[in-house]
This record gives C-alpha cells, sequence and structure tokens, in this order.
C-alpha cells in the first residue's frame, strides 16, 4: 500500500544522508519533496501541512544543527513523526466488558464491512477462544444477510437467525437478548453501508448505537478511499463517537493516505488492517513498523512473528538437525518454498525485509513471480521419494520425464536442480566449518568484520568513511548502520533545555502543551465536539 510514498521518500533521503551538514535551504528543499510526495500518496492537504510543519520545527533546531550525521537526524525525525501521525502504539481490539461485548461495523457499501466482521470472528475465535454471535443489520443490500451466514458457517461461528421484514434496530434488540441467553462473549453488529454519506445512514448508525450500547465502534474504511477518507471519518466519528478504525484493501495499489488521514483527523487508533482476501487475512495494526516500512527500514518483527505462525516448533527442529548435518535434500527445499508461499511470498517477505526495496524493484523488473514457486514445487512433486533424497539419480533421460510430468521445460528443471545443488553446498560449508567458511564463499568480503574471521576492528576508533566503504562492500545501506555516539565536546554543547530540543512540543497533549492544529485530534489538536 505505501510503496508509492516509500519509494519517494527513499528518493529524498538518499539525497540527505551523503551530506556533511545542513543548512536550513536544504532542509525546507527536502520537506518540499516530502509534501509532495505525501499529497501524491493522497493524504490530506490539512493533515500534510501540519506534518511537515512538525518535522520542520525539529529539523531546523538543535537536533539536526548539532548532529554528527544530520542526514540520519532528518530521517529519525520524520519516522518519530509518522510514528506519531499513526499512532504511538498498537491498540487492540478490547474485549474487557461485562459479556457479551457488542462491537458495531460501520462504514460505507463496498468496505468490506460483511467481510471484516467475519474475519474478525474468526481472529477472536481461534486466538482468544471466544465465543461469538454474529447479526447482519443490512436490510437494504440483497442478500447481505444471507452472506454474513455463509461467512459465519465458513469460519465455525454462530449467527442471528434470519426473520424477513425486521428493522436494523429491531434486530439489534434480538441480538441482545440471543448474546445474553446463549452465553456468548463477543457479539458483533454488522451495519448496513450507503454509496456516501448522508444523513439517512447517520440517523440509522446512531439509533442502532443508542439500542446496543456497543463497547467497541469500529469504522471499516477501504485503504483506496483517497482524499475522501479524512471527511468519511469525521462523519463518522462525530455521530457515533468511533473508539477504532478497521482498513482494508491494504495489499492493495492504494498509496497509504487513508491511514494517515483518518488517523489524524480523528486521533482515534488504527486497530486492524485486512491483508488480503482469505479470511486469515486480518492483522494487528502497529504503528511503529508501518513508518519503518514507509521509510525502507523494513519490519523484522512482523517477519519473525509470521514465521512464527507458519513454522511449526516440530519443522523447526528438523530443519536444525539436517543443517548440522549438513543435508538437504529436494524434499528440503519443497518444504521451503511451501512455508514461503504461506507467508505471503516474495514480495511480502521482501516488505519486511531491511533494506530490500532495491532487490524487489530488480525481482519484478526480471519478471520473477511467485508463480516460480508454483513451478518449481510442481516440478518437485513429478519426482519419485528416491530421486529426491538422492538428486544425483536424475539423469538426462529422468529429467525430460520430470519436465514433462510438471509441464515445464527441460531448462526449468536444470535451473532448479543448480539452485539446489548452490543451497546444499552453503549448508555443508556453514556444518563443517562455521561462519568462516561461509564467509569464504562472499569471496573474503566478510573478512575481519566477524568474530573468529580474523581480527576484529575497534567500531569506536574506526573512520565513518571506512566503515561505509566497508559496509558497500558487503552490500549494505550505509545508513543502516548504527550512529556513533557523538564526542564528548559536542554533548558538552548541546542545550539543557527539553523545549529548545523538542520545538514541536506545544502540539503534544502529552507534555500539557497547547494544540497547534485544532482541527486534527491525532496532531495533537483539541477536543472535536461531537454531534448529537
Amino acid at each position: 500500500m505505501f510503496e508509492s510514498l516509500s519509494d519517494r521518500l527513499g528518493k529524498i533521503f538518499d539525497g540527505l544522508r551523503g551530506r556533511g551538514a545542513l543548512s536550513e535551504g536544504d532542509v525546507d528543499a527536502a520537506l518540499r519533496e516530502v509534501r509532495r510526495a505525501l499529497i501524491e500518496a493522497d493524504v490530506s492537504l490539512e493533515v500534510v501541512r501540519a506534518f511537515v510543519a512538525q518535522v520542520r520545527d525539529r529539523a531546523v533546531g538543535a537536533e539536526v544543527t548539532r548532529s554528527v550525521t544530520p542526514g540520519q537526524q532528518v530521517v529519525k525525525i520524520v519516522h518519530d513523526e509518522l510514528v506519531r501521525v499513526l499512532g504511538e502504539t498498537a491498540v487492540p481490539v478490547d474485549l474487557a466488558a461485562t459479556p457479551p461485548v457488542t462491537i458495531m461495523m460501520v462504514g460505507l457499501q463496498g468496505s468490506g464491512k460483511t467481510t471484516t466482521t467475519a474475519k474478525l470472528a474468526k481472529r477472536l475465535k481461534e486466538r482468544q477462544n471466544k465465543k461469538l454471535l454474529l447479526a447482519s443489520l443490512d436490510t437494504r443490500r440483497p442478500a447481505a444477510q444471507e452472506q454474513l451466514r455463509v461467512l459465519g458457517e465458513q469460519v465455525g461461528v454462530d449467527t442471528l437467525a434470519i426473520v424477513a421484514g425486521q428493522t436494523p434496530v429491531e434486530i439489534a434488540r434480538r441480538a441482545l437478548r440471543e448474546g445474553r441467553l446463549g452465553g456468548y462473549d463477543v457479539l458483533i453488529l454488522d451495519t448496513a453501508g450507503r454509496t456516501h454519506v448522508d444523513e439517512e445512514l447517520m440517523a440509522e448508525t446512531a439509533e442502532i448505537k443508542a439500542v446496543s450500547d456497543p463497547h467497541e465502534i469500529l469504522l471499516v474504511a477501504d485503504a483506496l478511499t483517497g482524499q475522501d477518507a479524512i471527511n468519511l471519518a469525521r462523519s463518522f466519528d462525530q455521530r457515533v463517537d468511533l473508539t477504532g478504525i478497521v482498513l482494508t484493501r491494504v495489499d492493495g495499489d492504494g498509496r497509504g493516505g487513508a491511514a494517515l488521514s483518518m488517523r489524524a483527523a480523528t486521533g482515534k487508533p488504527i486497530k486492524l488492517i485486512a491483508t488480503g482476501e482469505k479470511l486469515d487475512a486480518l492483522e494487528d495494526f502497529h504503528p511503529s513498523r508501518i513508518a519503518d516500512r514507509i521509510l525502507g527500514m523494513g519490519d523484522i518483527v512482523s517477519l519473525v512473528e509470521k514465521a512464527a505462525q507458519h513454522v511449526s516448533a516440530e519443522d523447526a527442529q528438523k530443519m536444525a538437525k539436517k543443517l548440522k548435518k549438513g543435508t538437504f535434500d529436494l524434499e528440503d527445499l519443497r518444504a521451503q518454498l511451501l512455508q514461503m508461499k504461506k507467508m505471503g511470498g516474495m514480495g511480502s517477505l521482501m516488505n519486511l525485509m531491511p533494506g530490500m526495496g532495491q532487490m524487489k524493484k530488480a525481482i519484478a523488473g526480471a519478471n520473477l513471480d511467485d508463480k516460480v514457486f508454483d513451478r518449481q514445487i510442481a516440478i518437485i512433486n513429478s519426482m519419485t521419494k528416491k530421486e529426491r533424497a538422492n538428486p544425483d539419480l536424475l539423469n538426462a533421460s529422468r529429467r525430460k520425464r520430470i519436465a514433462a510430468g510438471a509441464g515445464v521445460e527441460v531448462s526449468d528443471v536444470n535451473k532448479l536442480m543448480k539452485q539446489h545443488r548452490q543451497m546444499a553446498d552453503m549448508m555443508k560449508k556453514v556444518s563443517k566449518g562455521g561462519l568462516g567458511s561461509l564467509a569464504g564463499m562472499f569471496g573474503g568480503k566478510l573478512g575481519g568484520m566477524m568474530p573468529g574471521l580474523g581480527n576484529m576492528p575497534d567500531m569506536a576508533n574506526i573512520d565513518p568513511r571506512e566503515l561505509e566503504r566497508m559496509a558497500r562492500d558487503m552490500g549494505i545501506d550505509p545508513a543502516a548502520l548504527p550512529q556513533a555516539s557523538p564526542p564528548k565536546d559536542l554533548t558538552d554543547k548541546l542545550p539543557t533545555d527539553v523545549g529548545q530540543l523538542l520545538k514541536s512540543g506545544p502540539g503534544l497533549p502529552g507534555l500539557g502543551g497547547a494544540p497547534r492544529f485544532p482541527g486534527l485530534p491525532g496532531l495533537g489538536g483539541g477536543f472535536v465536539p461531537k454531534k448529537k
């Protein structure tokens, strides 16, 4: 979703990182580009102005002018402000109330409320072992209630019986009664939507809220909404006082503006994001991780979490034993390919890995999509068990037979065998000689940089330019390296006044400052009165 914004910001910051000092003009020029990038990403102009003002206050202050690496410091400030706009910390769906806890789903027609309702139900049932009841209050859209019933069956969750002729408010009352009598932990109300915000929709939503007294009111919004996202969020928030936002179609080609605009306009947290069509494609929204992805820093925590969900401890132990022995057959390669597919494929994994932006573009340019995995798995499936265990059995005639069975060319089989041989060689080197042998595979580029591989340089005394050179030799972006602490004589000169260091402090409600942007609660703005 944030690819275009990430690419634009990456180019802007690449120009800043290489400079030894930044003037106010340099910062202003960079921020002009940041402003354009945000507007192109469909962030509301109101939010863009406030965001850039906050960044500029800090970027032209003592934080940057006295910094050892001013370019990196500007990137850090933009990262911090992005996190602040997106919501500081992750806020999960709150179920701390007397059961049945009522969750009300609101939003426009076509935003994905019904599917998201089923996804949320599946998540709560499987992860928190909750007993759920789903109720469709959509009496306008044809077969909307039937759709929720079918989805409920698919995820193994009860749905409220359909009674023809009842109004949404009557259905809500019946759902509450059924929820209490049936001993349910959670009741999710799927309300009707319209193609646009109108008074009839708002009045109906407010009436349902008054009857059901929901503990959570979640706005389900399409990530492709664009500039109108801020108006949509404000309209619902002023009438029903939202408790959170769920973004759908995050896996689409939306440019991310909705996420930044809605959070800033309402001050309400984005709680969940829908990352695909499947019913398990619903994730918690972590502001700091999303900010990392936008700025091309990767998201290792999410990558590890994905791996933990899709790789069992038993499989991991088996792989560890094989790694120790230095054996890696085609059955192992097949298992690795299947795991990568489960975790979202090459593109999804590269989004989570730091510094993989250029690599991902190169792969896209070479037309290496995730269908390559399917072809490779098909090739391995066409082999016998003996052939998988002992690839040396594959002579020319057998390779022709396998290619015919998998529906590919013999050259594809040969490529797979070469790939397997390289991986098997790497496993053997690691098992025999540890990291030292592995380093030799990279032409000795890691020599002297890792423990046990020769003399370890003293990082405290090394010339920063030399460190950058070594990083480039290793294929690492020098900007991704941890920054050294400033010299003592420089830290002695830093101002001690916290207000001077945090010039954007007055816009932070947590610091007791006056609101700078009254219309944007998410950026430290003041209280926005709700319409009754």
